[in-house]
């Protein structure tokens, strides 16, 4: 049970405001502090066809938000030694030198600097479940820009890269070392999917579209198909897409994708040297797709959402296409996921509850140096 009734209460008040007045129509929240879980609340329905309710072991499907876990294991990759952060993409999977991609190291893949943002003309949603198709394509891809030189969000190239890289370097699916490295030894049977097995899609919450439709990325012609850049219900309500293993997007419940990174924050999943290079600023600059300013540490954007990057820079986290939302605060061990049914065109929801968590916390810190 959480540990912090009076945020728990506040946290389900929001929820059930959230839902009570139409702007949502059914989530989860998970936080974690110091490893120990202190909310975990939920709202509303999690198939608005049937009215099943949503409840704390609803799997949802998150879109870009799975890139957390993503990313937690290519650092336990680099930890036990399969792969560096600077060893090059080719070494491992030799096709990938193509067309001067010789020097793309994981390093270039984790700050999304590699040089190939898009799925390569020819592929689309239909393809996704096909590992072999897509990543000979991208292995045959041009880069877009020289490796580290730019960084451009690699919407569905990232988890196919990460994914073949750790695939070549040791023997395992990205599916397969989600069970064994994360799900496991964490206890979260049922909870985190890289492709949901057939027997338990029934659980999955259904998505549904608000309107209006997000608006286009401002990048350069190109560079992401529509199908990449907005999330729509189809993809992700798609029983093709929730059963494969595609580590760009995941399926997970809120309170387990954020026990994913309470472990990674605490020392049980890596030690603290580790989690400091890991987390620390890698890349900054122009985001050559969505044209803002990024600041990137290996594998997460840096700063909570709302905020500027320099103004939280011990957050990192990723959203999801539609308002999912998951973060981590090396500062104060807080662990924060948000899943949703309704793919909202903004993050609201995600920064009201994100500024309550980040509020709840300053107050306790506050609380703690006055009674000293």
């Amino acid at each position: 049970m959480p540990r912090n009734a009076a945020l728990q209460h506040r946290v389900q008040g929001v929820l059930d405001e959230l839902v009570a007045t139409g702007a949502e129509s059914g989530l989860q929240v998970a936080v974690f502090r110091h490893g120990a879980r202190i909310v975990d609340a939920v709202a509303g329905v999690a198939d608005g066809r049937t009215g099943r309710a949503v409840t704390p072991r609803t799997p949802f499907f998150s879109f870009s938000a799975g890139k957390a876990m993503t990313s937690v294991l290519a650092h336990l990759l680099v930890d036990n030694g399969a792969v560096g952060y600077d060893t090059p993409v080719a070494d491992l999977w030799p096709r990938f030198a193509a067309h001067g991609k010789a020097a793309v190291t994981l390093r270039h893949v984790l700050t999304h600097s590699a040089g190939v943002p898009a799925m390569p003309r020819g592929i689309g949603p239909a393809d996704l479940a096909d590992r072999s198709r897509v990543c000979d394509a991208i292995a045959d891809a041009a880069p877009r820009w020289p490796p580290g030189t730019r960084t451009g969000y690699h919407a569905f190239t990232y988890g196919f890269l990460v994914g073949e890289i750790a695939r070549r370097a040791t023997g395992a699916t990205m599916r397969q070392l989600l069970h064994d490295r994360l799900t496991v030894p964490l206890g979260l049977d049922g909870e985190l999917y890289f492709g949901v097995p057939a027997a338990d899609l029934s659980r999955p919450a259904r998505l549904e579209d608000a309107a209006p439709p997000p608006p286009a990325p401002p990048g350069g012609p190109g560079l992401l198909a529509p199908w990449e850049a907005r999330p729509s219900a189809a993809l992700g309500n798609s029983e093709e897409i929730l059963r494969a293993d595609i580590p760009s997007v995941a399926t997970f419940t809120a309170r387990g994708i954020a026990a994913v990174n309470a472990a990674f924050l605490d020392g049980r999943l890596i030690g603290p040297h580790r989690l400091a290079e890991a987390t620390r600023a890698a890349f900054e600059g122009t985001d050559q797709v969505f044209g803002n300013h990024v600041r990137l540490a290996l594998g997460w954007p840096l700063g909570r959402i709302g905020t500027r990057p320099d103004d939280t820079p011990t957050t990192f986290g990723w959203i999801g296409g539609g308002g999912s939302y998951v973060y981590a605060d090396t500062a104060t061990g807080i662990s924060f996921a948000l899943t949703k049914t309704r793919l909202t065109p903004h993050f609201r929801t995600a920064q009201r509850l994100a500024d309550l968590i980040t509020t709840s916390a300053s107050e306790r810190r506050a609380s703690r140096s006055a009674g000293c």
